[in-house]
């Protein structure tokens, strides 16, 4: 009686320890390698991702709409496919994303951003996580698949993804759900999974954070937002007057750091002056922003700024091609992953959610990667139609006989 008794404690354990580590995805995900980790490495790596940021930007801003992404996200879950990329498809990829091409810069790094990002004991919630999701009898190269587990902690889970299509479909946006607070749900929709699929890789990012100087809701007030010089709409404006902010200033754009609790996360955010948005975006730069950055003070600032809240999805396979990595998609050369040439990227989504109030900021996002293989179609030769044919000296080419078939029956 005694050893059940223990027995189903144990059990008991077990049970709340997997609830736990569900409602907290964060506690379960495991450390990358980073022992290598310089930090000239990881500016590197910051420098090619913010890079990217700005260039994916810019292809977004002419849309009339909101935008919001994770370059982070979507640049580790190409990280990860990079690392099977072979020839052109590398050289392409490295160029659209910046990689370092040194493997122990970009690997250490990667894996150094990672765990710094999931480490323990925050103010604010701030975690990601990476996985590959196989095929169940395709095989991978072990090399491939223990790189991306030791420097990107992207374990490979099988599932088959032709006979049981759906539910391979549910289990990694169940995955997504979990690690972005259920924010990011099917980022995968149906229809783009099949038979031909062989691998999908993913990223999840969350982040929960409480600002430094919290706005009073009593304060918040209904006020104009001039969406361009035709159209007006109300917005709640929240407001804080007369506080300390790192802040600064242009000709052309007013600079304002807003710190979140904890004070290693802030966001900064670019306001045009003239309501010029375009004037603010033709000098966004790499250098342009670091000098911004550098040339914020502390100063007494009157603070206004609007609640939002918005989701966004893109299907990246076109935006991609145009930037410069179109062989990834048609042509691919992936064989660092599987040994052949036969593995192209069929998609690239990204979905991401932002909520900004007088408390805070909640954000996640999640990138997924679709690759197929290029299954060369059958030669069908079915001569169930008139023919002609002919018996050949073959080394010659002599015609012996020479016929035609009208009717095989007459």
């Amino acid at each position: 009686m005694k050893h059940i008794l223990l027995l189903l404690f144990l059990v008991i354990i077990l049970i709340n320890g997997c609830v736990k580590a569900l409602e907290n995805p964060e506690e379960i995900i495991p450390t990358a390698a980073d022992s290598k980790a310089t930090n000239e490495g990881v500016g590197i790596v910051v420098g090619a991702n913010n890079q990217f940021a700005l260039d994916l930007y810019l292809k977004f801003k002419d849309e009339e709409e909101n935008i919001f992404f994770s370059p982070y996200s979507i640049s580790t879950a190409l990280a990860m496919t990079y690392e099977g990329a072979r020839g052109k498809t590398a050289e392409e990829m490295r160029s659209v994303f910046y990689f370092p091409e040194d493997d122990d810069i970009r690997r250490y790094s990667f894996a150094r951003i990672y765990n710094q990002i999931n480490k323990k004991d925050k103010k604010y919630k701030l975690h990601t996580a990476n996985a590959l999701w196989t095929q169940i009898d395709y095989s991978f190269l072990d090399e491939y698949l223990d790189v991306v587990e030791k420097y990107y902690a992207g374990k490979a889970t099988n599932l088959d993804f032709g006979n049981e299509t759906e539910k391979s479909r549910e289990t990694i946006n169940g995955w997504v759900e979990e690690r972005t607070k259920n924010k990011i749900k099917d980022l995968i929709p149906a229809g783009i999974l099949n038979a031909d699929t062989r691998l999908v890789l993913t990223n999840a990012i969350y982040f929960k954070g409480t600002w430094l100087l919290q706005f009073n809701k009593e304060y918040t007030r209904q006020e104009d937002f001039k969406v361009n010089p035709e159209k007006t709409v109300k917005v709640d404006m929240m407001n804080l007057i007369d506080e300390e902010f790192n802040y600064g200033e242009t000709e052309e754009l007013q600079v304002l750091e807003m710190l979140y609790d904890g004070e290693e996360l802030s966001m900064l955010v670019i306001l045009p002056k003239e309501d010029n948005l375009k004037s603010a975006e033709d000098l966004l730069s790499l250098k342009k922003l670091n000098e911004l950055r550098n040339a914020l003070t502390k100063q007494k600032v009157d603070v206004y700024i609007p609640k939002f809240k918005f989701e966004t999805k893109y299907f990246m396979k076109e935006t991609l091609m145009e930037m410069g990595m179109s062989s990834a998609f048609g042509g691919a050369d992936f064989s660092g992953m599987n040994g052949t040439k036969n593995l192209f990227i069929d998609n690239v989504i990204h979905q991401a959610f932002v909520e900004v109030n007088e408390e805070g900021t909640e954000a996640a996002a999640a990138t997924a990667l679709v690759m197929k293989e290029a299954i060369s179609e059958k030669i069908v030769f079915n001569a169930d139609h008139p023919f002609i044919f002919m018996i050949q000296e073959r080394e010659i080419g002599n015609i012996l006989f020479m016929g035609r078939v009208f009717d095989p029956t007459q």
